[in-house]
């Protein structure tokens, strides 16, 4: 199967984004893989590039996160140890260093849908990153998926099921197949030439992700347009000043003054975690 020139043409519009899929019928010719841990660092500060990749060429691939079980310090190739996941201030405890729960948690909010299984995977790493809450606790969990509107009880059911065990588990397996020794890494597949993949490890910049898709995609396609700053805030609901400014191509200083208007017409609000500054749309204008 091939893509031809007309659809590629129609995904091809710098008018098309993401959040409004008007050429559903055409099948994206990209696939890309991201194998996380969850609680790795490196697979939390990845999310801005996946995040601007997606809102400037997500009309050419579907992202599928896996779960892999690889944390590293950043910056490092080593296993991060108990002492250093301490002395970043991550709560711990004898039963919680690698977190299966959360995984398996991860993997039942999917079945809801996979837009409800990014929500919830940020919601978790939001809550152990900046609010350094010890995730593995059932509670917490729960509570993050009350924030972004899972059906609670098909989500304590699924818990418990032998399908997300599998889930979870098959997961592992792909990791393993696919040689994934480090965690982010990210794995693109051509939906249309068999065979044909690019994997790449670690955290890397920006322009490199781009460049591999376009080489997948075998042609160059115009970024798509930004939505505004309000929307995207309003879809993401909160936010740090240095993912907005990798995202809309600004400077710390372009941004924080960006932000400081919005917040005069009482759009974002400041809040205060882990001695780092963030915005949080005001739900209430």
């Amino acid at each position: 199967m091939t893509l031809n020139l007309l659809e590629l043409s129609r995904l091809d519009d710098p008018n098309t984004s993401e959040k409004y899929r008007f050429i559903d019928f055409v099948k994206k010719p990209i696939e890309i893989y991201v194998f996380i841990d969850p609680l790795c660092p490196d697979s939390w500060l990845i999310e801005p590039y996946i995040r601007k990749l997606s809102v400037e060429y997500g009309r050419f691939f579907t992202m599928r996160p896996v779960i892999s079980s690889h944390p590293k310090v950043v910056g490092d190739n080593t296993n991060m140890t108990r002492k250093q996941w301490q002395q970043k201030q991550y709560p711990i405890s004898d039963n919680t260093l690698f977190f299966p729960s959360v995984s398996l948690a991860i993997k039942a909010a999917e079945l809801q849908g996979k837009n409800a299984g990014r929500n919830f995977l940020r919601k978790v790493q939001e809550n152990f990153f900046l609010k350094s809450e010890n995730i593995a606790d059932v509670e917490i969990l729960m509570q993050c998926a009350e924030d972004v509107a899972l059906d609670m009880p098909e989500f304590k059911k699924d818990l418990q099921s032998a399908s997300v065990q599998k889930a979870f588990q098959c997961d592992l397996k792909m990791s393993n197949e696919m040689d994934v020794k480090e965690t982010p890494t990210l794995v693109f597949f051509s939906q249309f030439i068999e065979d044909q993949c690019i994997k790449l490890s670690g955290i890397n910049t920006y322009d490199i992700y781009v460049f591999l898709l376009k080489r997948m995609l075998q042609s160059d396609p115009r970024p798509s347009k930004k939505p505004p700053i309000e929307e995207f805030l309003a879809y993401y609901d909160i936010i740090h000043n240095k993912e907005l400014a990798i995202i809309y191509d600004m400077t710390l200083d372009e941004t924080e003054r960006t932000l400081k208007k919005l917040q005069l017409k009482q759009t974002v609000k400041k809040v205060f975690k882990k001695n780092e500054t963030f915005w949080k749309y005001n739900k209430q204008t």
